[in-house]
């Protein structure tokens, strides 16, 4: 028979809590795949779904901004400006409409077992990231249509969606952990969603942002992100205004620590709140 020990730990250092990350990888990946199958389990069309919404939003922006209000495109087709913006905004946006609800929708979890907490917003992203890649399909499809083919700087585009990727972790990060100590946030953040589209340039350039405006516009972090994506996609006359986009790049480095350090800071009441 053999002899099983208990152990209970009161606290873990934070290098332990960074290898329990590595340690319990799997459970990392056992929730982001479940959330995939869920998102689209008994659904008539699967995978489409994560093309047909950011195809019909390219539809209408590019009538109203590109048709009906004829504003410029920097010489690259409209529906292309526009999809390679909404390619890091839906990620952006979905990853904080899943970040948000994350650790609620896994409360019977969190309560009843220890493993880092970091996991399941994480895993959430990871979610997100795949709707991103599938979307990807129309953005090469629209390339083929026009017969548009990108210079070398598409090779940068890594970067970029890296950027995207801290710009995401960090604002889903503080919207869980708030969402967890408030849950008004669950209302608040559809709105959030919403109002960021319009105020993003996901329609249109930001090169027709009047220039005095153009750095307190960049107080947005998705500026800077949705600036480099056409930047590495267009090429030719696409241009980034390097001011602005430091700014969004700090921004972002900021929101991103900033949300590691609050959800770790509150993550020790998660299993007592929820």
């Amino acid at each position: 028979m053999n002899n099983r020990e208990l152990i209970i730990e009161a606290g873990r250092t934070e290098n332990q809590y960074w290898k329990d990350l590595w340690k319990y990888r799997e459970l990392f990946y056992f929730l982001a795949w479940r959330d995939i199958l869920v998102r689209y389990k008994q659904t008539v069309i699967g995978f489409a779904w994560a093309l047909i919404r950011p195809f019909l939003t390219m539809v209408v922006f590019t009538i109203v901004f590109g048709n009906i209000a004829k504003l410029p495109s920097g010489g690259a087709p409209y529906p292309i400006l526009v999809f390679s913006a909404l390619l890091p905004w839906q990620f952006f946006s979905n990853a904080l409409s899943e970040c948000s609800n994350s650790l609620i929708a896994n409360a019977n979890l969190i309560s009843k077992v220890y493993f880092p907490r970091l996991i399941v917003p994480t895993s959430s992203v990871i979610v997100s990231f795949v709707d991103f890649m599938i979307s990807g399909m129309i953005l090469l499809a629209l390339m083929a249509w026009y017969n548009f083919v990108p210079d070398w700087r598409i090779l940068t585009l890594p970067i970029f969606i890296l950027i995207g990727f801290a710009a995401s972790m960090g604002a889903g990060l503080w919207l869980a952990a708030l969402n967890v100590e408030y849950r008004d946030f669950r209302y608040i953040v559809p709105f959030i969603v919403q109002f960021g589209l319009y105020i993003s340039p996901v329609g249109f350039s930001s090169s027709v942002v009047p220039e005095q405006w153009r750095l307190l516009y960049s107080i947005n972090p998705m500026v800077g992100v949705i600036d480099g994506f056409r930047w590495a996609i267009l090429g030719g006359e696409a241009s980034i205004y390097l001011p602005g986009f430091a700014l969004s790049v700090g921004l972002v480095a900021l929101v991103f620590f900033s949300g590691i350090w609050y959800f770790r800071k509150m993550e020790r009441k998660f299993a007592d709140v929820i």
